[in-house]
């Protein structure tokens, strides 16, 4: 007897409600399933079901190895798909979400590296700030940076810390000082993401561990990491932002950064993607390739 089509079979006919249907759908004759249930039965020695002319009933022993049976052969097509997954080509429309900032100022970088490395996949990008419903929106797979993640039914990959920092124009700090600690900013313009709950409180960090509270004020607010930059780079202010926003300009000395030795809360870099069974190639290669691209620090 091969028992695992037996146990296949078995499956069928529990689960279609009758021979006749599970033989239809197994491609098999109503002798030849009758046939693999009475052997399995035989082989247990236990009733699997109670037959009438008309209709079937699983015993107590049989549920109980319609359970077990569910579950093996799950596993073992599992098995099977998710080796064939691994080794098909990644192809088809990727659809992906980004903040705007990460999506303009980071991903940018590379993003066509991962496109260039496998030309079969097209990719949707989409760049917002708002928050998304991956599922509900069609989206394969989100990048989104946070200092706490919400919790979800999506699978998430932490990715990298990106520093928050304070940062300004080398002009602007010589027209109105250098902030020396984190209650200086009251003499300053400071420039805040709008999008961060109690976006003016500032909570630092010294080199001896000990907490600084501010609330600051400052002539702009935004709910992009980008305007804020742009903003610092005029001599508008000091910024709040975080570093793969501002990583290159810091590089070029464009902004400076601002109280150095005292540490806010980083950003987390998660990629996040459905609770799928079988993960398709396509969103497997990019969740590998964000992988390795950040298994070394990327900022500063």
């Amino acid at each position: 007897m091969d028992q695992l089509a037996a146990m296949r079979a078995f499956r069928r006919v529990v689960e279609s409600g009758s021979f006749t249907a599970a033989a239809a759908e197994l491609n098999q004759s109503h002798t030849i399933v009758s046939r693999q249930i009475r052997q399995l039965e035989t082989e247990l020695k236990a009733q699997l079901l109670n037959r009438t002319t008309r209709r079937f009933a699983l015993t107590e022993a049989g549920q109980e190895y319609y359970d077990r049976c569910k579950q093996i052969l799950d596993q073992i097509d599992d098995a099977a798909l998710s080796i064939s997954a691994h080794q098909a080509r990644p192809s088809g429309l990727l659809r992906i979400n980004a903040p705007q900032a990460f999506g303009t100022c980071e991903l940018v970088h590379w993003l066509p590296k991962f496109i260039m490395q496998y030309p079969q996949v097209r990719v949707d990008l989409v760049c917002n700030d708002r928050f998304v419903d991956v599922i509900e929106e069609g989206f394969d797979v989100t990048l989104r940076v946070t200092r706490r993640l919400e919790d979800s039914n999506l699978i998430a990959r932490h990715l990298a810390s990106s520093a928050t920092l304070l940062v300004a124009s080398p002009a602007y700090l010589e027209r109105h000082g250098v902030p020396q600690t984190p209650d200086n900013l009251l003499q300053h313009n400071c420039l805040t993401y709008s999008l961060m709950q109690k976006f003016n409180e500032f909570n630092f960090v010294d080199q001896d561990g000990a907490n600084h509270h501010v609330t600051v004020e400052g002539s702009m607010q935004a709910n992009t990491g980008i305007a804020l930059r742009v903003a610092a780079l005029a001599g508008l202010g000091i910024a709040a932002t975080t570093s793969f926003i501002v990583d290159e300009d810091l590089q070029r000395g464009t902004l400076v950064q601002v109280l150095p030795a005292f540490t806010l809360k980083s950003q987390e870099l998660f990629v996040l993607y459905p609770q799928n069974r079988h993960l398709s190639p396509k969103v497997r290669a990019f969740v590998d390739f964000a992988v390795e691209w950040y298994s070394k620090p990327r900022w500063d």
